[in-house]
């Protein structure tokens, strides 16, 4: 289990709204095992030294896990080939979505022959199934994701909606949950600047019970650098910079 953490922020309030809520998350997926952590965050592919800050947590996280000898996967999203969703669930001959015959037939990419998105067919190199193949093993799920605008990023975005046969196939096909996914835990990780990310983060722990994953709370959390919509001075993002890098350096296990 992680050692309490001293105090690191610049007061107690700044240091519970960032430190505690790692310890605590942490320390849940420390009682895990097949742990699955996609990151979706994005930068210029030449400016490798520009890591953003989900990912240096979700990557710091992981190899604290690795050590910890639990059974863990890291995913870069935006590294995969994602297909846009075909919208299948509203289309001209009704709700299409995740029915059998959008079965992905391909052993090694299916290998528990749950995966159904008509994309994933239709697109020969779509790897979504990358995604599921990972999903479909594991106890503990958690995406760490930027606010852009008031929303998750558009690499979450497209991942999500491309899932959608995950829940239609139960709310609308009238089918039983996929097995493999009964145990599943959800949570994300959200990382924005200025405005809306506490009601982000309510929608996309809804979106999960719809989905059918159970969301304990120590899974998820969202970290806003100010409340104030109007701050975007370039002092205001070095300010996040230094917050999280203290996180990093006296926060988190190395």
């Amino acid at each position: 289990m992680l050692k309490p953490l001293a105090g690191a922020g610049r007061s107690g309030v700044r240091k519970s709204r960032l430190i505690d809520p790692c310890a605590r998350l942490i320390n849940y997926l420390e009682s895990k095992n097949d742990i699955l952590l996609l990151i979706t965050s994005t930068r210029y592919r030449e400016h490798t030294r520009d890591i953003p800050k989900t990912t240096q947590l979700a990557r710091r996280i992981a190899r604290h896990l690795k050590q910890k000898r639990k059974r863990v996967t890291l995913l870069d999203v935006a590294k995969l080939k994602i297909h846009t969703c075909e919208g299948n669930v509203s289309g001209k001959r009704g709700n299409n979505c995740g029915v059998p015959e959008a079965k992905l037939r391909d052993h090694g990419k299916n290998p528990t022959g749950q995966h159904r998105c008509w994309a994933s067919i239709n697109n020969k190199d779509d790897q979504l199934y990358r995604v599921s193949r990972e999903l479909f093993k594991s106890e503990a799920v958690v995406f760490f994701v930027s606010v852009r605008w008031g929303q998750t990023n558009s690499v979450y975005q497209r991942l999500f909606e491309r899932l959608s046969w995950i829940e239609n196939r139960v709310t609308s096909l009238g089918e039983e949950p996929i097995p493999q996914l009964k145990r599943l835990q959800a949570g994300i990780v959200l990382f924005g600047h200025n405005w809306n990310d506490q009601q982000v983060l309510k929608t996309q722990k809804q979106n999960f019970r719809w989905f059918g994953w159970k969301t304990p709370a120590a899974l998820s959390f969202n970290w806003q650098y100010t409340s104030d919509a109007e701050q975007e001075s370039p002092e205001s993002y070095l300010g996040a910079i230094e917050e999280f890098g203290v996180l990093l350096h006296t926060g988190l296990p190395r």
